[in-house]
């Protein structure tokens, strides 16, 4: 499979891209594409959460634990000193972080239910689900993020696949096909469970059709197609200078 650093730099080059298309195309605002494109980057890494020591799993399960030290302490703090809140803080934190860090490995495999479509559909639920909540954006903007980690989510798993062949001596390795798939058909139960996930964090995801209308108006889709290509294809206007330049030294001759 593909080591990291390989992941992160094709996640980041091809969402970069994408967040371009977007910008050309008037969808977002030019303050959005930073986001859109940092969405993308994290997708782009998300599938090998299910490897303990992979820096993707450490940092997921640090912010969680986080997240969820501060949420515990927002709702329970107040009723204690500030010695004990720092001892719940604490307490959390080490708990996610290390507790849950280990429970989730042991129960998860590497390239099993998480290194899947299914696993892609849940994150960007989630992503749209903390643009909205968290973030305070509007529904649109949100789905567009969370289609940024799904599309990063799906370069990994292609390129994971590519890596499974060894163009070199000509064989399939025995690791390809695990890697871009629905659902881990391995370890039914696991698909089962993600299944879930995945359509609970759609029903609380805010509206589709925002993003949807969108991206399907036809407007969208001329003013791409406008902006794909120079115009008179002069490409950085020196293409008809150079032109120009090409055919004098020619009519010399």
């Amino acid at each position: 499979m593909a080591n990291f650093p390989t992941h992160l730099a094709v996640g980041i080059v091809g969402s970069g891209a994408l967040a371009t298309l977007t910008l050309a195309s008037g969808m977002v605002a030019p303050g959005d594409i930073v986001t859109l494109a940092f969405a993308g980057a994290v997708g782009s890494i998300l599938p090998d959460i299910d490897l303990g020591n992979s820096r993707p799993s450490q940092a997921l399960f640090t912010g969680l634990g986080i997240a969820i030290a501060f949420a515990v302490l927002f709702n329970v703090g107040y009723r204690y000193s500030i010695a004990e809140m720092w001892v719940i803080w604490t307490a959390t934190f080490l708990a996610v972080r290390f507790i849950g860090h280990n429970i989730f490995h042991h129960l998860s495999h590497h390239r099993g239910i998480f290194h899947s479509l299914l696993a892609g559909l849940m994150f960007a639920s989630l992503t749209a689900i903390f643009y909205v909540r968290g973030l305070g954006h509007g529904a649109g903007l949100a789905w567009l993020a969370g289609s940024f980690v799904l599309f990063g989510f799906l370069i990994h798993l292609v390129l994971d696949e590519i890596y499974s062949v060894d163009f070199n001596n000509e064989r399939i390795k025995s690791s390809f096909g695990t890697a871009l798939k629905l659902a881990d058909f391995r370890h039914p139960g696991a698909s089962l469970a993600m299944m879930a996930a995945a359509a609970v964090a759609f029903v609380f995801a805010p509206p589709v059709h925002d993003f949807l209308g969108v991206v399907g108006t036809k407007s969208l889709w001329v003013a791409f197609q406008d902006r794909l290509l120079p115009n008179d294809h002069n490409w950085f206007g020196i293409t008809a200078e150079l032109q120009n330049t090409v055919l004098a030294w020619l009519g010399k001759r």
